[in-house]
């Protein structure tokens, strides 16, 4: 039996299962129902799977690696103007390029810091790294808010192309987009529900991509040589092991994810300001991987959702009149509360890692890789 069977899942896996199962069905009868927009839908779907990047993101440097990063908000925007900047058409330094190629332009300027704030800091304690990161992601957000030349300053950056917008048959569709059958039309497909469901097989596939690639590093020798970094680092050193080296591919490895979030965030949204930077996104994503679980990513993704949950459903209460009060104190609240009850109750988060720090047979399942 493989360890993906859901035979193979605790009582609690199958419970969080349950939950999400049932809020697919009451969001899915919503939309049939005209009560929420198709296309709103799809682009909750795109902000949660952004979330769920940036605390995996984070996972690695904190969940694995140890390290303390507070400029979470930094890495992102680096991503978000890495492509913005360079595919925009109000771009005030370049603009035109193809998006495809801008992803790269935004991993590259995510990397080339995250080497020049990783160098001079993962060989601190971790309370220095944690004020250098901090103060990191001010510089970040205040040089883009200052320097309007090139970056285009309080205005932000408008004219964003969708990802798919020189991609060819995808780039050239027109709306709205009619099915037929037998020459008749049966469905009309609006612009923004095919641009909302492109993004979410596109963000679907990253998503994928990263959880696998970080479940096969993560039980791999580099894996736990980086979390026995993170228990015991002399230990780490005593076997020989260049811890240095280790906590600076995760940092980098950790920074490039928060940047690809920032990247599809661009193209999600089509337009970025220094707003985008501010330190609460920060807080959010921390409190996305305690929630879920440290260390665990399938617990990131589930904190990252849930983020997105309290956000947007606060806001779908009080637009609806359901609350005496505004959206924002009471997302804060909620969000506080949450944080009481986990650590009062949960201190180890909803899912913690069990599947990534051992082997599936002591599961009760088969070994699968």
């Amino acid at each position: 039996m493989s360890a993906l069977d859901v035979g193979t899942y605790s009582p609690r896996e199958k419970g969080v299962v349950g939950l999400l199962g049932a809020l697919g069905a009451f969001l899915l009868v919503a939309v049939l129902t005209g009560f929420l927009a198709p296309a709103y839908l799809l682009y909750l779907i795109g902000l949660s799977a952004m979330y769920m990047l940036l605390s995996m993101g984070l996972n690695v440097q904190w969940g694995y690696g140890g390290m303390i990063n507070f400029s979470v908000a930094a890495f992102f925007g680096l991503g978000a103007y890495g492509t913005a900047l360079l595919t925009a058409s109000g771009s005030p330094i370049s603009g035109g390029v193809s998006p495809v190629i801008a992803l790269f332009g935004g991993l590259g300027l995510a990397a080339v810091l995250a080497v020049i704030i990783g160098y001079p800091t993962l060989k601190l304690r971790d309370d220095y790294l944690a004020i250098a990161s901090l103060g990191l992601a001010e510089v970040v957000r205040i040089f883009i808010l200052n320097e309007s030349q090139w970056t285009a300053g309080s205005a932000g950056l408008t004219g964003i192309p969708l990802f798919f917008s020189d991609w060819p048959v995808l780039g050239d569709l027109t709306y709205p987009y009619i099915f037929y059958a037998g020459g008749t039309p049966v469905f009309n497909m609006s612009q923004s529900v095919v641009t909302s469901a492109l993004n979410v097989v596109l963000v679907t596939v990253i998503v994928a991509a990263v959880y696998l690639f970080l479940r096969r590093i993560h039980q791999s020798p580099w894996g736990r040589v980086l979390r026995t970094i993170r228990t015991d680092e002399d230990l780490a050193e005593t076997l020989g092991k260049n811890t240095f080296a280790f906590k600076m591919q995760a940092f980098v490895i950790g920074s490039l994810i928060m940047a690809l979030a920032g990247v599809f965030y661009s193209h999600l949204v089509l337009f970025v300001s220094p707003s985008d930077l501010q330190p609460i996104t920060t807080f959010y994503v921390w409190v996305a991987v305690i929630l879920g679980g440290t260390g665990s990513d399938r617990g990131a993704m589930l904190g990252g959702f849930t983020i997105v949950a309290i956000q947007q459903g606060t806001r779908f209460m009080t637009d609806t009149g359901l609350l005496p009060i505004g959206a924002a104190p009471l997302r804060l609240m909620l969000v506080g509360l949450l944080i009481i009850f986990i650590v009062r109750l949960r201190p180890e988060g909803i899912l913690p890692p069990e599947r990534e720090l051992i082997w599936p047979d002591s599961l009760g399942g088969g070994r699968d890789e």
